[in-house]
C-alpha cells in the first residue's frame, strides 16, 4: 500500500506533485500548530504596510480545517491539476505555471477590488484565503477543454463535463458553503478560457503568451509521438510482388 502511494506520488508532474506537497504540508502544520493561520491569510494592509508579501502566496496553500471538505479539495487538486498538466499543458510546463500565476492574480485582483465596492465588501472582507478558489479555477479550465466527457455524481445522475463546476457549485451550496469562492473560481477561469482560447480564434492574437522569463524556468522536453517502423505509405514495387 505505501508502496503504491509512493509510486502514485512520484509519477505526479512536477506542479502538481509541488503544489500538493505545499497544501497539505502547510495544512498538516496548521492543525499541529506549528504554523500559525494568521500568518498566511490574504491582509491587503499587512501586505502593503509592512511587506508581508508571503501572504500573496500563503493565502492559496493553506485549505482550513483537515475534514471532509480538505479531503474534497486535495481530491480535485490531485486529480484536475494533474489531468491538466499532463494533457492539455504537456510538454508546456511553462504555461501551466503561467496560467496558476493568471489566475491567482485574478482572484486576488477581484477580492481587493470587491473590498472597496460598497454592499460588497464585507463579503469580500470574509474571503482571506483563495485556495479554494483556484482550484476551482482549474476544474472550470478542465471541463472546457473537455466538455463532452460523461461524469456521474455520487452515482446519482449524469451529466457532461461541462456542467460539472455548476453541480459543484450547486452541491456547495446544498451543503451550506460559501458560493462566494467556487464562484470567483470559476470567474478567473472563464478569464483564462475566454484569452487563451476564445479570443486569438476571434483576432488571431494571444493576450497570455508566456513571458520568456517564466519559460528560462522550466525545461519542457518536446512531445514525441512514436510511430511504427518499416511502414509503407505506397504498394510496393512490382519486383517485389514477383519475387520469389
Amino acid at each position: 500500500m505505501a508502496q503504491a502511494i509512493e509510486e502514485w506520488y512520484k509519477q505526479m508532474p512536477v506542479i502538481t506533485r509541488s503544489y500538493l506537497t505545499a497544501a497539505v504540508a502547510i495544512t498538516i502544520g496548521c492543525s499541529l500548530e506549528i504554523i500559525s493561520p494568521y500568518h498566511l491569510y490574504l491582509n491587503p494592509k499587512l501586505v502593503v504596510k509592512h511587506y508581508q508579501f508571503w501572504r500573496l502566496i500563503t493565502n492559496f496553500l493553506y485549505f482550513r480545517k483537515m475534514d471532509l471538505d480538505f479531503m474534497f479539495h486535495m481530491f480535485f487538486l490531485a486529480r484536475y491539476c494533474k489531468l491538466l498538466e499532463e494533457n492539455t499543458f504537456r510538454g508546456r510546463t511553462a504555461d501551466f505555471f503561467y496560467m496558476l500565476l493568471f489566475g491567482a492574480s485574478v482572484l486576488t485582483g477581484i477580492v481587493l477590488i470587491g473590498g472597496m465596492i460598497p454592499y460588497l465588501s464585507a463579503s469580500f472582507a470574509r474571503i482571506i484565503f483563495l485556495s479554494n478558489s483556484l482550484t476551482f479555477m482549474m476544474v472550470y479550465v478542465w471541463s472546457k477543454q473537455n466538455p463532452f466527457i460523461h461524469m456521474s455524481f455520487l452515482g446519482l445522475f449524469t451529466f457532461t463535463a461541462a456542467y460539472l463546476p455548476w453541480v459543484l457549485l450547486g452541491f456547495s451550496v446544498l451543503v451550506g458553503a460559501s458560493a462566494w469562492v467556487d464562484l470567483l473560481g470559476m470567474i478567473a477561469g472563464h478569464a483564462y478560457y475566454f484569452l487563451e482560447d476564445v479570443y486569438p480564434q476571434m483576432t488571431g492574437r494571444r493576450p497570455l503568451k508566456t513571458p520568456s522569463l517564466i519559460k528560462a524556468l522550466f525545461a519542457d522536453e518536446d512531445v514525441v509521438v512514436a510511430q511504427p517502423q518499416n511502414v509503407r505509405f505506397a504498394p510496393p514495387p512490382a519486383e517485389e510482388l514477383h519475387r520469389d
